[in-house]
């Protein structure tokens, strides 16, 4: 198993960095952003609640809001400016549609409150990929899967050791896979699927 090094740069995601990002994810990102709910849109259950797992400036959740205005979308970050930039982004679709601060290892929210959890680009951040894993498990419902989107470099090993070592995420294979973006930089990143 590779070690996952501590990649976290807070400073980048706050103040000046996190009024760039939010520019830059609304701009250029956003067809990455628009390829990933165009992934997800067809698997989610009609009223699901998905949580967004280092949402940044919510730009999937707003994709996922566009394309269905059944869901429930909640989005998690550890940055207080990224949380206020998402609150921004969302507040065309009022409360069906939130943002709110906390961290990966210790989600603000009940066991089983989401049929999905999505992390697109956020998992090589994480200072510690393997607490994370239980808790995403705890707060999906039975049956509810886990998608994470990353860089290839990001802990999908730690991810998927730490998911069998610990008896989450069994209820099928962890499938992983590599899928386009819609831009050109990442052209390609990684898609790892686990249920709970």
């Amino acid at each position: 198993m590779r070690v996952h090094h501590h990649r976290n740069l807070p400073g980048v995601f706050a103040g000046r960095g996190s009024r760039i990002y939010d520019r830059t994810a609304r701009t250029l990102l956003r067809g990455l952003y628009a390829r990933i709910a165009d992934d997800l849109v067809d698997v989610l259950p009609d009223g699901a609640d998905v949580l967004d797992v280092g949402t940044g400036p919510g730009v999937l959740l707003t994709e996922l809001a566009r394309r269905r205005p059944d869901l429930h979308l909640v989005g998690v970050d550890l940055s207080a400016d990224m949380v206020s930039a998402a609150q921004r982004n969302l507040s065309e679709f009022g409360g069906r549609a939130t943002a709110q601060q906390g961290d990966v290892v210790d989600l603000p929210f009940a066991a089983g409150a989401f049929d999905l959890v999505v992390s697109s680009f956020s998992s090589h951040h994480w200072d510690d990929p393997a607490a994370a894993v239980p808790e995403l498990a705890r707060v999906l419902r039975p049956g509810g899967r886990l998608y994470v989107y990353d860089f290839g470099f990001a802990p999908f090993d730690v991810i998927t050791e730490t998911a069998r070592s610990r008896g989450v995420f069994g209820s099928s294979p962890v499938r992983t896979s590599r899928i386009r973006t819609g831009v050109l930089c990442p052209r390609r990143c990684t898609r790892q699927v686990l249920t709970a």
